[in-house]
C-alpha cells in the first residue's frame, strides 16, 4: 500500500474473496508460462502474493509494501528462499535483477502521476515478460462521491477536504494501453464490472473503511467521538444509495485490468 496513511489488514480482508477475484482475473491472462522471478507491488498483507509462490513453485517472489502493518501481516506468510517481504514505497524500490513477472494489483490509484511510472516497471522485465496491474474505477460511483461531499461539507471540509477529490485517481483505459505500447510492451488492456452481493450491516461502509476511507481515518485519529459522527453519517447516506435486500447488499464494482508482454 502507498505511504501516508496507516492500513488495517484486518478491515482490508474483510471481503478477501471480492478483492482476491480481481487479482486472480488478471493473473490468469499473463502469458509467462514459468517466471523465475517475480515481483508483487503494494501487496498488501502477502495472502495474493503467497498464492503467486504456490502457482509458481520454482519462481521467488518478492512482495513489496510501503505500510508498515500490511508487511507485519504478510510477513507469517514468507517462504524462506522463495517469497520474502520487503517495506518500500514502489515509487523508489527497484528489483536486484530483471523479473519475468510485476504485478500491481489495487494499488497505482494510490500513486499521483503514477502512469509515468509503467515504463520504469517495463524497463524490470526480461525478455519474454510481462507487467499486469488492476485500479478500482468506481470513482463517480456513490461509495466515492458520498465520502466526498461529506468531506467538503461545512461540517467537515476545514478538517478533511483538503484531498478529498479522488475522481482523477486513474487513467482511461486507452491511456494505459497506449502507455504500454510506448514503454515496448504488447498490450492487453479491458474493463470488467463486478456486482458484488455483500453480507451484514453497513457492507459498503465496512468495505470502504478498509480503502477509501483510511484518509478520513488517519485524519480523525485520536478523536473518536469524530470518527463516530463522521461514520454515522456517511453510513446512513450509504444505506439509502446501497439498500439492503433479502439476499444482501449489491456494491456494483468497475475496475480497470491491463497487462503488458515484453517480446522474448
Amino acid at each position: 500500500m502507498p505511504p501516508g496513511y496507516r492500513w488495517d489488514p484486518a478491515q482490508y480482508d474483510r471481503y478477501a474473496d471480492e478483492r482476491g477475484r480481481p487479482f486472480r482475473e488478471l493473473v490468469a491472462r499473463v502469458r509467462v508460462e514459468r517466471p523465475g522471478r517475480i515481483a508483487d507491488v503494494g501487496c498488501g498483507p502477502g495472502s495474493l502474493t503467497r498464492s503467486l509462490a504456490e502457482r509458481w513453485p520454482d519462481a521467488t517472489v518478492v512482495g513489496v509494501d510501503s505500510s508498515v502493518d500490511m508487511i507485519a501481516a504478510a510477513e507469517p506468510l514468507a517462504i524462506p528462499g522463495r517469497l520474502e517481504f520487503v517495506r518500500a514505497d514502489l515509487r523508489e524500490w527497484r528489483p536486484a535483477a530483471p523479473v519475468d513477472l510485476v504485478v500491481a494489483n489495487a494499488v497505482l490509484q494510490w500513486v499521483p502521476g503514477h502512469l509515468e511510472l509503467l515504463a520504469g516497471m517495463a524497463e524490470w522485465l526480461a525478455p519474454g515478460g510481462a507487467l499486469a496491474f488492476q485500479v478500482p474505477d468506481n470513482f463517480d460511483q456513490p461509495s466515492h462521491t458520498v465520502v466526498r461531499e461529506l468531506r467538503n461539507s461545512d461540517r467537515w471540509r476545514e478538517r478533511l477536504g483538503g484531498d478529498a477529490d479522488r475522481r482523477i485517481a486513474v487513467e482511461r483505459p486507452d491511456a494505459y494501453l497506449r502507455a504500454l505500447v510506448a514503454a515496448g510492451l504488447e498490450p492487453d488492456v479491458w474493463q470488467a464490472e463486478y456486482l458484488h452481493v455483500l453480507g451484514g450491516e453497513d457492507p459498503v461502509l465496512e468495505w470502504i473503511k478498509g480503502t477509501a476511507l483510511r484518509p478520513v481515518l488517519d485524519a480523525l485519529a485520536g478523536d473518536q467521538a469524530a470518527i463516530d459522527e463522521f461514520l454515522s453519517e456517511c453510513g446512513a447516506r450509504l444505506r439509502a444509495v446501497y439498500p439492503p435486500e433479502e439476499f444482501g447488499t449489491v456494491f456494483a464494482f468497475r475496475r480497470t485490468f491491463a497487462v503488458g508482454h515484453r517480446p522474448g
